[in-house]
């Protein structure tokens, strides 16, 4: 991984864009969307960039780059028509301490700026690490018609009421049970009726857990996609062996590695609601099928 994907705050992000141009400008329409503080430095500048600054969204100074303009400053996005000079900039500003994005040459890149759908506080990013620019964007369109504007507004609501669910449930699992309890009442929709699926997903109702079962030779390609969001929800992974890479990418990141359970402790977890991933020899797999028939057996193909 080149890239490494990463949220930041733009609460106290300095930023700096060289160069007034239309592509400074497609950089700018994304920065300005976030809280971030932007000064925009080039002694030629476009109809867009001459509207941030009469909305009083960027600091404009129009002149030549200098060398004072460099310091103190988080990022830096540098798009002037002269390439050259934009090599210079980039040695500057990262002398200075900066990270720097040097529009189209990857290779000068500290960071480079993902395809993003923006839904508010959901915010999905895509990069192709500079390879394909363009099928990026299609996977940009696909999402973009995937997810319903209402979500905007729909994480809008759940902001405001996790203090509540914190106050109201003190554990984590009993939290995360309550908002998977709220998204399979509300969906994605933020409408009259979502204030009352919220208030019924605090009806805490005693539910078994799952107990998942998978072979650890199992070629994680070939799992079913039904599998993928069981091995998402999981408290945590009973393993005797390390478990494959493949099949860690797909679970939780943050499930708990456990040694081997006895069956009386498989089946306490089952009764208290915890769910359990069992990554385990073929032949352990099939004793343990025998034994709780009520285990999800995950496979090639099918669950």
């Amino acid at each position: 991984m080149q890239y490494f994907p990463l949220f930041l705050n733009t609460q106290r992000l300095n930023v700096l864009i060289v160069g007034a141009g239309e592509v400074a400008c497609r950089k700018l329409d994304l920065l300005s969307r976030t809280e971030a503080s932007i000064e925009v430095v080039a002694p030629e500048v476009c109809g867009g960039i001459l509207d941030y600054a009469r909305a009083e969204r960027i600091t404009l100074q129009q002149r030549a780059v200098v060398d004072a303009d460099l310091q103190h400053r988080d990022l830096v996005y540098i798009a002037t028509a002269n390439q050259s000079l934009n090599l210079q900039l980039a040695v500057q500003a990262k002398e200075a301490g900066a990270m720097v994005n040097v529009v189209d040459t990857p290779a000068a890149c500290d960071f480079i700026t993902p395809s993003i759908v923006d839904r508010g506080r959901l915010i999905v990013a895509i990069s192709t690490a500079g390879a394909a620019p363009v099928f990026a964007r299609d996977v940009r369109a696909k999402l973009e018609a995937m997810l319903p504007a209402s979500l905007t507004p729909l994480f809008d609501f759940i902001a405001s009421k996790r203090s509540e669910v914190q106050q109201r449930l003190t554990t984590g699992p009993e939290r995360r049970r309550f908002w998977e309890r709220f998204f399979a009442l509300n969906g994605e929709q933020f409408n009259g009726h979502t204030l009352q699926k919220y208030q019924q997903s605090f009806a805490n109702d005693i539910e078994h857990g799952e107990l998942l079962l998978l072979a650890d030779n199992c070629p994680a390609e070939f799992l079913p996609l039904a599998a993928l969001p069981l091995l998402q929800r999981i408290d945590a992974v009973v393993s005797i062996d390390d478990i494959p890479p493949a099949i860690a990418e797909l679970m939780r990141r943050d499930a708990e590695r456990l040694e081997m359970l006895s069956n009386s402790e498989l089946l306490k977890a089952w009764e208290i609601g915890q769910r359990l991933l069992l990554v385990l020899p073929v032949a352990e797999v099939e004793r343990l099928k025998i034994a709780f028939p009520f285990a999800k057996h995950l496979r090639p193909g099918a669950i």
